[in-house]
């Protein structure tokens, strides 16, 4: 504990989760799942696989839980702006054909 990580989807606080990270660790505010490359040292959206480490094998799906080695939670994986351009979209498209029923 005692560390300054933060939610890579909402930004919320992970000060109360130890390290290392279990593979099926979430957010506590959103829920989301926090063992995956946009929470990692190594994400890198500038590259081919969004991945700086050559090594590691590719992962398709950078929002969902991953079982790769080179895994290392990085501080200040949120981005506020981009939260806030997909909030945009989101708005935009729930303006012109409606909300996205929730799941039941």
């Amino acid at each position: 504990m005692g560390h300054d990580l933060v939610c890579w989807r909402c930004g919320g606080t992970l000060a109360g989760i130890s390290l290392p990270l279990r593979r099926k660790e979430e957010c506590p505010a959103c829920r989301a799942e926090l063992h995956v490359c946009r929470l990692c040292r190594y994400w890198d959206r500038r590259t081919v696989r969004q991945c700086s480490q050559d090594d590691a094998e590719e992962v398709r799906n950078k929002e969902q839980a991953n079982f790769c080695d080179w895994f290392k939670p990085r501080p200040g994986a949120f981005d506020a702006a981009a939260a806030a351009t997909a909030q945009a979209a989101r708005d935009q498209l729930d303006a012109l054909f409606g909300p996205k029923p929730s799941k039941g």
